[in-house]
């Protein structure tokens, strides 16, 4: 196969920025249309051969290490987490794939005034979102949809479904994931290894690496370039967005010229790129004549409960996160809190465990605690986070990373609603364990966050977000956003089913405003 290689003043390409759930399926989308793309990835490509069943070695490989920095309720010096890498968070995620719930997607209208938040209804319905999720669902493989099996129930579920039962709970289940439960696509289906976080060895699990930008290789109109890290996005005299300039491999910066370009680098460098395009046509950046740009920073709550069973769990083994209860997915204000949470099986390795569940733990406690690695069992719970102005990302004003760009500076503080929500889900974990026969639990209040979302939402208006329904940025139409960073809410489901399909649903109405000559 011939890579295809786009000269740099080639204004007629789009420009994606960023290769994961929401730029590798947009990229692909237009590819398969015929429409040129060009995309740019910050991190490296690795192959399947390069994946190895160790967290402690994939870890340095494709997590985004760069300096950032941040306040409030994070780890100062690790204030969030993301991926570095071709492919995305899809490298890293567990597959899961919930679709939102039609009254998360009207949040303003039903949780009602809530102190401190900045809700709105999301400019568009779920039965507009619908098709798409059919489509995405297709497209992934996944689970239970389409007259495709769910995975099985590994033992860590069993203890979990065990729970629910005794707690009375019924939409329980083994879940929707996009993790092959027989062969589809070409790949293979799952082995159950258990070492999902850390790379499928087999393909087997849905990721842009190795699905969504090969094929966009294959159609001749698609170029991907890792290693090549987005600085800021330029516009001409009228203010059209023309181009990107990016350092590449070796340092050097260059500009691809484009006619479209969409930013999907995930919420934190999403919100930096535009911030970062400052000139004097736009001094706070672009799509931030608001000042809402960085603004409605979201990060869905997780709490763990790590439980020490009876007997033999081997929590390690099978689909790391393979089941779901969505009873408490709902909007019930006697709770104390609006909106809700999931509660699904997790297990971590020796290493994560003793960080996260025993971090006061040493010598021969910790070692007696390691002991029953064999009988943990792990639950999840993950809930929404409302969007608050304040919660935002900014560039530091002093500090610059390697490249000599600002570092991103993240603040983030916990609303009262995600606190109450949070104390019920892990008082609810810890009755799930112990109603099975817990002998011990431990509890893990917060990891840095996966799911970043918010910062550039999509509004009816300016004056509430930074792009429209389709991701098309206010005042700049060939400027589009295509990642989490156009949620309003942040909902309780797992982002990347939502991402994929409005990348998918993006990537028609382009397509379509190409042909017509609008874009």
């Amino acid at each position: 196969m011939s890579i295809r290689h786009f000269n740099l003043d080639d204004d007629t390409v789009v420009v994606v920025i960023g290769s994961g759930a929401g730029g590798g399926t947009l990229a692909n989308e237009l590819a398969q249309k015929g429409i040129d793309v060009v995309c740019l990835e910050a991190g490296s490509r690795i192959d399947l051969s390069d994946i190895v069943n160790d967290e402690a070695k994939m870890f340095p490989k494709v997590t985004w290490l760069d300096q950032r920095t941040g306040n409030g309720d994070v780890i100062p010096s690790f204030p969030a987490w993301t991926c570095k890498t071709v492919g995305g968070t899809t490298f890293h995620w567990t597959g899961v794939c919930p679709r939102f719930q039609d009254y998360e997607l009207k949040p303003a209208s039903t949780y009602g005034t809530m102190p401190g938040t900045n809700y709105i209804d999301w400019p568009l319905t779920y039965e507009e979102l619908l098709p798409f999720y059919e489509k995405a669902e297709q497209k992934m493989g996944v689970t239970g949809r389409n007259g495709r099996p769910k995975l099985p129930a590994n033992n860590n579920c069993k203890v979990m479904i065990a729970g629910a039962q005794k707690l009375g709970y019924t939409s329980v289940s083994t879940g929707h994931h996009a993790i092959n439960s027989v062969e589809f696509d070409n790949r293979p289906s799952c082995q159950q290894t258990g070492f999902c976080l850390s790379g499928c060895v087999y393909g087997a699990k849905w990721s842009t690496l190795y699905t969504e930008i090969p094929k966009a290789e294959e159609t001749g109109h698609f170029e991907l370039r890792p290693q090549s890290m987005a600085v800021r996005i330029t516009h001409d005299k009228e203010g059209k967005v023309n181009g990107v300039d990016y350092l590449d491999s070796t340092g050097i910066l260059k500009h691809q010229k484009a006619r479209i370009v969409s930013v999907a680098a995930n919420a934190i460098e999403t919100a930096r790129i535009l911030l970062n395009s400052s000139t004097e046509k736009y001094p706070s950046g672009l799509g931030n004549g608001n000042d809402l740009v960085g603004r409605h920073y979201m990060r869905q709550f997780t709490n763990m409960v790590m439980s020490v069973m009876p007997g033999p769990v081997n929590f390690h083994r099978g689909t790391v996160v393979g089941g779901l209860i969505s009873d408490e997915a709902r909007h019930d204000p006697s709770r104390g809190f609006s909106s809700g949470y999931l509660i699904m099986p997790v297990a971590l390795s020796p290493e994560s465990l003793t960080v996260n569940a025993f971090p006061g733990l040493w010598g021969k406690d910790l070692a007696d605690a390691l002991s029953n690695y064999t009988n943990f069992a792990g639950l999840l719970m993950l809930g929404e986070d409302p969007p608050e102005l304040t919660n935002r990302i900014t560039l530091h004003k002093d500090q610059k990373d390697h490249h000599g760009l600002p570092v991103p500076h993240i603040h983030y503080k916990e609303h009262d609603n995600t606190k109450a929500m949070r104390k019920h889900a892990m008082q609810r974990g810890i009755d799930l364990h112990s109603a099975v026969g817990a002998l011990n639990s431990y509890e893990i209040w917060n990891v840095p966050a996966g799911h970043n979302l918010g910062t550039a939402r999509m509004s009816g208006s300016p004056k509430t977000g930074v792009c429209d329904k389709w991701g098309s940025v206010f005042g700049h139409e060939n400027l589009f956003i295509s990642d989490g960073s156009s949620f309003c809410s942040s909902a309780a489901e797992n982002p990347t089913l939502t991402i994929v399909s409005l990348a998918i649903r993006q990537a028609e109405y382009i397509a379509r405003n190409i042909k017509t000559g609008t874009l």
